[in-house]
This record gives structure tokens, C-alpha cells and sequence, in this order.
């Protein structure tokens, strides 16, 4: 993990890195709370922007050399695009091939149905690792990490869903999925 740090601090600006540490650091502690492993939380975590500071060009670029079609939701939302190239970097340039790392790289940024503790976790971590100072309700959505995970995805989607309602953007589908999925499984209310 030692070589993935050194790579990723050469390969990111000092704001994405900074982040990037805050990421593994909260998930490495999420995966403590609830059982999961720890050293794949964290090299998630570590990975989850790999494909963040990518041009345009250079997405698209591993995109259709690996096969990868953008939908037209996702041509219109360029700020999710290194989440879906993110698992073919983290493979390719930093040599991880476990599914379930690469899962949560793809899923960090929207979220999906039926997603695995992995994936929450490295959801939840991007929103609320320590470097961040910008969103609503961040002190209670890091109370609530640590206290029902499942719940704080559910408040962290319907957050970012009225967030980009209110800012007059799209939402990704698979963001509006996820949040459906957990209001129906876990029957909770927005009230």
C-alpha cells in the first residue's frame, strides 16, 4: 500500500491527496466499526479518485480503449466520469484486481441498489472524511456513520438529491435508485 501512497501523491494535486488520505483513514475506521476489512476499506479508500484529475480527452480515452460506453446521463455529468473509469485505473496503474475494491471505487460517487458494505462504506467516507467542510448536516452525518451506516446512505443520497434539485441539476439515476432502495428495504421516512 506503501507504493499505491507514493504513486497517487505524485499523480494527484496536494488538495485531491489530502483527500484521498481522508478517505482510506475514514473508511479504514468504518470497516473497524462494522466488522468489514479494514486493508480493503482502505485501499478503496486510497483509490476511490484515481481517475478524478483526468482531462476529458483522457477519460474518454480509457473509456473506449477498455470497452467502457457512456450512457447519455452519464456524457452529461462529466463529475461522475472517474468513478466509472476509476476501477479500470485502479487495475491497469495501480495493479488491484479485487472485485469488491473495484465495486466501490465505481460506486463512490452515486451510489447504486443492493450495495455492499464496501461500497457504503467508501460512499460514506468520501462525504464525511475529515478535510471535508461543505456539506449539509456534516457533523450529524459523521455521528451517524458510526451509528447506522445503512441509514446515513440513505440521508446522504437524499441530501445530494435535494441539493442538485435546488441547484436545478440532474441527478444520476443510480443515485436515485440507491435512495429508493433503501427507502423501501429499510422502510425509512423523510420526515
Amino acid at each position: 500500500m506503501a507504493e499505491i501512497r507514493r504513486k497517487l501523491e505524485k499523480n494527484l494535486s496536494n488538495d485531491r491527496y489530502q483527500h484521498t488520505l481522508g478517505v482510506a483513514y475514514t473508511a479504514a475506521a468504518l470497516a473497524m466499526r462494522y466488522q468489514a476489512s479494514i486493508e480493503d476499506a482502505e485501499l478503496a479508500g486510497l483509490l476511490h479518485d484515481c481517475a478524478k484529475e483526468y482531462d476529458k480527452k483522457e477519460s474518454l480515452s480509457i473509456a473506449e480503449k477498455s470497452g467502457i460506453r457512456f450512457s447519455a446521463a452519464d456524457m452529461a455529468a462529466p463529475q461522475i466520469w472517474h468513478a466509472i473509469i476509476g476501477p479500470v485505473v485502479a487495475e491497469k496503474r495501480y495493479g488491484v484486481a479485487k472485485p469488491e475494491i473495484l465495486s466501490a471505487i465505481r460506486w463512490h460517487t452515486t451510489g447504486r441498489r443492493e450495495m455492499s458494505l464496501l461500497e457504503k462504506i467508501v460512499f460514506t467516507a468520501d462525504y464525511i472524511e475529515p478535510n471535508r467542510d461543505r456539506a449539509d448536516n456534516l457533523a450529524e452525518m459523521r455521528y451517524l456513520a458510526f451509528q447506522d451506516l445503512d441509514f446515513c446512505v440513505y440521508r446522504i443520497t437524499a441530501d445530494t438529491l435535494r441539493y442538485l434539485a435546488s441547484k436545478q441539476i440532474r441527478a444520476d439515476q443510480k443515485t436515485e435508485e440507491c435512495y429508493q432502495w433503501l427507502k423501501e428495504v429499510k422502510k425509512y421516512d423523510d420526515k
